[in-house]
This record gives structure tokens, sequence and C-alpha cells, in this order.
């Protein structure tokens, strides 16, 4: 019963401290200056065929490895 009330401190104080550290890092990395620019791109990737189909040779759907060599 020792051990499980050491892993169960464990777990309450260090491992508590560890993942909100963790959070709060991606966190602010994710909203860090200068991080704008590169997320605009895949924020746009279901916007980009709004006006008409993707072409067939898309790189995009190439990359399933069923396309057709030309």
């Amino acid at each position: 019963m020792d051990t499980y009330n050491m892993l169960v401190a464990f777990a309450d104080r260090w491992l508590l401290l560890l993942l909100s550290g963790f959070f709060f890092g991606v966190v602010i990395w994710v909203f860090r200056p200068g991080a704008t620019k590169t997320y605009e791109n895949p924020a746009g990737i279901p916007f980009r065929n709004e006006d008409k189909p993707a072409p067939v040779n898309d790189s995009v759907n190439n990359t399933a490895g069923n396309a057709k060599e030309t």
C-alpha cells in the first residue's frame, strides 16, 4: 500500500504540474508572435477549391498512392 500512496502523491503533485506546463507551453507556442504566417496556409485548405472542384492531378489527392502516372 505504501507504493500506491507514493504513486498517488507523485501524480497529484508532479504530473499535474508537468501537464499544466506542457499545456501552457503549447498555447504560448501557437499564439506566439509571427505564428500567423505559419498557420495561414493550412487554415485555408478547406476553401481552396470553393469555386470549382480540385484537379485530378492535385498533389493533395496523389498522397494516397492511388494516383495515375502520366
